[in-house]
């Protein structure tokens, strides 16, 4: 089937970004550490570590934990740059930024912003996203909407926005809760010098947004989409840089520059569900999946035009981990966590073909380095296997967390960063470590 592009119309602020934005977006490629865990899923959003070297195995006991700490509620994970570890979390009525020595755990500053989310269906009542660093700066957007800037430095606020209140956001959907059923989720992506988040603020034209890193003050405004809990991914397509945003009820593409939307096409439905994986960008084609029933679609992009490569509800259908593309293989989660036994699967990109599956795997998020995948099940089991296209190879096993590990695990220079919500741990990865 083909769908046409919609024209919805972005509304800029006054445009005081057009002279810098080009040489900003260049130098967004080069402020990264070799190294750094710097935004979700990594330096390039894709769930690589480029550059690691993952030990063989492990002790029985599992991998060195080099320190651990206590921390708050939420399902953030942690950003990891310039030898600091950043972590957003809650406790009582603040949510909290931290920065701790990478090596050591040591506390080096932390700062609070104001919290008092309910959330509607899960117990938990911390942050959702992932920080983003870039350069100097920290942005962190809290379970109700906080958008808050900060020196890496010294944790000093640069900026703050209460988008709820900014952008109407705060009006239920549908009966659904003003933020959504599990509040905020949608890590922020930097680009270009902006700050470009799914506020979800459809009654306002401003499902997307973009602020300046310097200063906060809006850049444009754009898209009725309502927000969701994926994150979005920076791609060229057709050449064309553009953002991609998995929303509540579409898949859409803007211009990082102006917001302009480039494309959209329908993807999720209302009611208590979640779309929590980012999209995955294959060349000229898209992934997206999740679970409750809509399952995953592979879209060509053709301009404005989709074409639907394959849809399915029974190939890889995720509840909220993003896929691990390689060598035109899909490897993710089957399934979800509250359901039945989520299985790992490998799928081969183009056909919607699964090439193998471990089923009653469990639920959980992946990483990929060196040939191998590191794979976090919600039940705090570390798993390490082969990057295989043929078939299931595990390589090494070990409990390293109590309870229920929901918060994405990060990998940089040898350290794997993963945490429940009592204590963050850092354990020891790398080839050179056991």
């Amino acid at each position: 089937m083909t769908r046409t592009q919609t024209g919805n119309t972005p509304h800029p602020a006054p445009n005081r970004f057009a002279a810098a934005w080009l040489l900003a977006s260049l130098l967004s490629a080069t402020t990264v550490t070799a190294g750094d865990w710097p935004q979700i899923l990594g330096e390039q959003r894709n769930g690589f570590a480029q550059g690691e070297k993952l030990s063989e195995s492990w002790p029985t006991t599992g991998p060195r934990v080099a320190w651990s700490r206590p921390i708050g509620t939420g399902f953030s994970g942690v950003a990891v740059a310039a030898g600091r570890v950043f972590v957003f979390d809650r406790q009582g009525d603040k949510e909290r930024v931290t920065a701790v020595a990478a090596d050591t755990g040591k506390q080096l500053w932390q700062s609070g912003f104001q919290a008092n989310f309910v959330p509607a269906y899960v117990n938990d009542n911390g942050p959702r996203c992932v920080p983003t660093v870039h350069q100097n700066r920290v942005v962190v957007f809290g379970a109700q909407g906080g958008l808050h800037c900060l020196d890496t430095k010294t944790g000093k606020t640069i900026w703050s926005h209460d988008t709820m209140a900014l952008f109407n956001s705060k009006r239920s959907f549908r009966g659904e809760p003003p933020e959504g059923y599990f509040g905020k989720g949608s890590s922020p992506v930097i680009f270009g010098g902006l700050v470009i988040v799914n506020a979800g603020g459809a009654e306002k034209n401003a499902g997307v947004v973009a602020f300046s890193l310097a200063d906060g003050k809006l850049a444009w405004k754009s898209t009725d989409v309502r927000a969701s809990y994926s994150s979005p991914t920076v791609a060229r397509i057709g050449g064309k840089t553009q953002v991609i945003f998995a929303a509540r009820l579409n898949v859409i593409s803007v211009d990082p520059k102006t917001g302009k939307e480039l494309f959209r096409f329908p993807f999720g439905r209302t009611g208590p569900n979640v779309t929590g994986a980012s999209p995955v960008v294959l060349g000229d084609q898209v992934f997206v999946t999740a679970s409750y029933g809509f399952g995953a679609v592979m879209a060509k992009i053709d301009g404005g035009k989709i074409q639907e490569s394959w849809r399915s509800d029974d190939i890889l259908s995720s509840q909220y981990t993003t896929a691990i593309a390689d060598a035109g293989k899909l490897y993710g989660i089957h399934g979800r966590q509250d359901v039945g036994g989520a299985a790992l699967r490998c799928v081969d990109a183009a056909s919607g073909k699964v090439a193998w599956e471990e089923p009653g795997f469990g639920y959980a998020t992946l990483i990929a380095a060196d040939g191998k995948l590191l794979i976090l099940k919600t039940d705090g089991t570390l798993v390490l296997s082969r990057l295989s296209p043929t078939r299931y190879q595990s390589m090494a096993t070990a409990k390293v967390l109590t309870g229920t590990a929901r918060a994405l695990p990060a990998l940089a220079n040898g350290r794997l960063y993963v945490h429940n919500s009592r204590s963050l741990k850092c354990l020891q990865v790398g080839r050179a470590a056991q």
